[in-house]
C-alpha cells in the first residue's frame, strides 16, 4: 500500500495495483481500474517513486523468503 493525500487533506492508503493512470492536469489525478478518480496533493514523480518502493518491498520480501527455503 502507498499513502496518498487527497485534495481535502485527508490521508489514505491506496493499493497501487489498482492504479490505471496518473495525470498532471495541473492537479494530480489518479484513475483507478474501477473508474474512480482521485485528486491528490502528491506530484506524479512522487507517486511513481512510491510505486517503485512498493514493488521493491514486495520483490525483496519474496526474494528473502525464497533464500530461506
Amino acid at each position: 500500500m502507498i499513502r496518498i493525500t487527497k485534495f481535502d487533506g485527508s490521508s489514505v492508503m491506496l493499493n497501487p495495483e489498482q492504479i490505471q493512470t496518473i495525470e498532471a492536469t495541473p492537479d494530480t489525478v489518479i484513475t483507478l481500474t474501477t473508474g474512480l478518480q482521485l485528486i491528490v496533493r502528491e506530484r506524479v514523480d512522487e507517486l511513481v517513486a512510491a510505486f517503485k518502493d512498493y514493488k521493491k518491498s514486495i520483490f525483496h520480501t519474496s526474494w528473502e523468503a525464497r533464500k530461506q527455503s
